[in-house]
């Protein structure tokens, strides 16, 4: 199966918690990285999720929010990726900026070109790559 999604995170499910409706699961990266998706208690039956399962975490780009100077900021999101922009492709209304995370994962968010000029973004800068976790779906 192709997806259409650019940043499909490969790891293991390293923690479910689930509620009435939903269920939180964290997935440990390969690389380290820990991402934090919230779906419904049926995807978790259906997608045979358990502690260790092999899994990704699929986020589209235009799901991707980049931060800049959060070193104090709190924030309700709860993936909040810390890294280096590594380029910034600008187009005639988005631009597509990647961010390497510390352990070497790539993540691509697609932002307005506005958004990249007000925040003055160019390759080296550190940045944060931040997604609610109702916006991080899962496949196996």
């Amino acid at each position: 199966m192709k997806i259409s999604a650019r940043n499909v995170l490969s790891g293991k499910v390293q923690e479910i918690t689930k509620g009435a409706v939903n269920a939180e699961v964290k997935i440990l990266l390969d690389d380290g990285e820990l991402v934090v998706s919230v779906i419904t208690n049926s995807s978790v039956e259906s997608l045979g999720l358990a502690v260790g399962t092999p899994a990704f975490a699929i986020v589209k780009a235009s799901e991707v929010i980049v931060g800049k100077g959060l070193d104090s900021v709190r924030l309700s999101a709860r993936n909040v990726l810390p890294g280096r922009v590594t380029s910034v492709v600008d187009g005639a209304v988005n631009s597509e900026v990647e961010i390497r995370l510390p352990a070497g994962t790539t993540i691509a968010a697609s932002i307005t070109r506005q958004s990249v000029k007000a925040l003055e973004l160019k390759p080296g800068d550190v940045v944060s790559a931040i997604v609610k976790a109702s916006n991080v779906m899962i496949g196996v």
